[in-house]
C-alpha cells in the first residue's frame, strides 16, 4: 500500500510538474515577446533621435557654410572698396581744383601789354605748371581731344560744326579740358564735333 501511496505521489508531482512547465514556458514565451516588442520600439526611437540629430546637424552645417560664404563675400567687398578708396582718394581733391585749373587757363590766355602784367602773367603759368605736375602725380590727367574720334564717355559735345580739315566725327576744338583719374573719368571734355 505505501507503494501505491508513493505511486499516487509520484504521479500527482508528474502531473504537477507537466503543469508547471506548461504554465511557465507560456509566460516565458510572453516575457520574451515583450522585450523584443520593447527592444523594436528602443531601436525605432532611437533611429528617429538618430534621424532629427542627423538633420539639425545638416542644418547647422548648411548655415555656417552659409554664414562663412556670407564673411569671406564681406571680406572681399571690403577689400575691393578699400583698394578703390586709396586708388580714387585725390578725386575729391581734383574735383576741387579743376575750377581754379579753368581759371587759371583764362587767365593765362591774356595777351600781356605791360611788363608788369608779363611779370604776373609768368608767376601764374609757374603756379599752374606747379598745380598740373602735382595733379600728374596723382594719376589725374588731361583728357585728349583735338584730332581725336568723339567719345560720349569722354566727351561731352556742345556744338557741332562743319570742317573740311577733320573727317566726321572727330573733335575739332576743346572748349573745357576734361581730366581723368587713372582709368575712371572725374569731368569730360566739352568739344566742338565736326559733322
Amino acid at each position: 500500500m505505501e507503494n501505491e501511496e508513493r505511486k499516487e505521489v509520484y504521479d500527482d508531482q508528474d502531473t504537477k510538474g507537466s503543469t508547471e512547465d506548461e504554465v511557465i514556458e507560456p509566460v516565458h514565451a510572453e516575457l520574451v515577446d515583450d522585450e523584443e516588442g520593447q527592444e523594436d520600439t528602443d531601436e525605432e526611437e532611437t533611429s528617429d533621435e538618430l534621424n532629427q540629430l542627423n538633420e539639425k546637424l545638416e542644418e547647422t552645417n548648411n548655415r555656417l557654410l552659409r554664414t562663412q560664404a556670407d564673411f569671406d563675400n564681406f571680406r572681399r567687398r571690403m577689400n575691393k572698396e578699400k583698394e578703390s578708396a586709396a586708388k580714387y582718394k585725390s578725386q575729391s581733391l581734383a574735383e576741387s581744383l579743376l575750377p581754379a585749373m579753368d581759371n587759371f587757363e583764362r587767365a593765362l590766355q591774356v595777351d600781356a601789354q605791360s611788363e608788369d602784367t608779363k611779370g604776373l602773367l609768368q608767376g601764374m603759368e609757374m603756379v599752374y605748371r606747379q598745380l598740373k605736375e602735382a595733379l600728374e602725380k596723382e594719376g589725374i590727367v588731361p583728357i585728349e581731344t583735338v584730332g581725336q574720334p568723339f567719345d560720349p564717355h569722354f566727351h561731352q559735345a556742345v556744338m557741332q560744326v562743319e570742317s573740311e580739315e577733320f573727317e566726321s566725327n572727330i573733335v575739332v576744338e576743346e572748349l573745357q579740358p576734361g581730366y581723368k583719374l587713372k582709368d575712371r573719368i572725374i569731368r569730360p571734355a566739352m568739344v566742338k564735333v565736326n559733322a
